[in-house]
């Protein structure tokens, strides 16, 4: 197992949070399963870990938009001495921690306006809106990986990965941020049809995406987020043509590793690197990731 120390938040309607640890620990990482609240009561620090990821689920019910109430819990809550605990998440990321949000987790990132940021200011410069198909989308979709966009997903080209949500869709604010995202290298993933090309024809997109955006990530290339859920994927046996794939696999046309298992080797090898590289200090067990 590696070094890399990761904390999965839990709490508030969260609900994939051990799917998500046992994944990352599939990919050879430390994770340990902790409540928001521990992190607000200071009880539990962030400096204690190199990742601070974001799960699935439903977040408050998704009652005011998916990822929007607690968005705010951790953009606005307090802690007990009186700093605010997103002071404590901005220093994370400022001190070379790694971000990851999935599905409902992607969503508080965005409008936590930790993604993409591109303004530096943590303003919310676009959001996950309903699917086009104005329905629960839960299905297996292509993704093609940008090649110019290779921090956290280095080598992997193409994956297959389920999607379990009722909003997906990335809205861009305005002409101008749409411009630098489809010119720069922050669209780690896309929606992709049966060759891998990326599409914006539903169903192969299956939310109407800007830019067939599947995820984002931000300008450090700390911070990714993303609406398919890998930690979904560890074993072949989950695929849908897992028969299929198999028969291929017999004649060395197919991958040996189900493509979750890969992203998050994947990404345990880049965040390896990084702490090695000295780009995250050792985590200090402390309470005050301040101290």
């Amino acid at each position: 197992m590696s070094g890399v120390k990761v904390l999965v938040a839990a709490g508030f309607g969260i609900n994939c949070q051990e799917e998500m640890a046992a994944a990352w620990k599939a990919g050879g990482a430390d994770a340990e399963v902790v409540h928001l609240n521990e992190l607000f009561a200071g009880t539990r620090s962030l400096g204690e870990f190199h990742v601070f990821c974001i799960p699935g689920g439903f977040s408050f019910g998704d009652d005011l938009g998916s990822g929007k109430v607690l968005a705010s819990r951790l953009r606005f809550r307090r802690m007990p001495d009186g700093r605010r605990f997103f002071d404590d998440l901005t220093g994370f990321v400022g001190n070379g921690g790694f971000i990851l949000g999935v599905c409902n987790g992607f969503q508080v990132l965005v409008k936590l306006g930790l993604l993409p940021n591109l303004g530096g200011e943590y303003e919310q410069e676009v959001t996950l809106a309903p699917n086009d198909s104005g329905i629960f989308e839960d299905r297996w979709v292509k993704l093609s990986a940008s090649p110019d966009s290779p921090q956290w997903i280095r080598g992997l080209e193409k994956l297959e990965l389920p999607i379990r949500h009722g909003e997906g869709k990335l809205v861009v604010r305005d002409s101008r941020i749409m411009q630098i995202l489809a010119e720069g290298s922050l669209i780690p993933l896309r929606y992709a049809d049966n060759r891998f090309k990326p599409t914006d024809s539903y169903p192969a997109n299956p939310n109407g995406s800007n830019l067939q955006a599947a995820g984002l990530i931000d300008r450090t290339g700390r911070i990714l987020g993303m609406m398919p859920h890998p930690e979904a994927f560890l074993d072949e046996m989950l695929h849908p043509d897992w028969g299929g794939r198999r028969r291929r696999k017999r004649r060395g046309k197919a991958s040996k590793t189900a493509d979750g298992l890969l992203f998050f080797k994947a990404l345990v090898a880049r965040i390896e690197a990084g702490v090695a590289e000295g780009q995250r200090a050792n985590p200090s067990g402390n309470s005050d990731s301040h101290g």
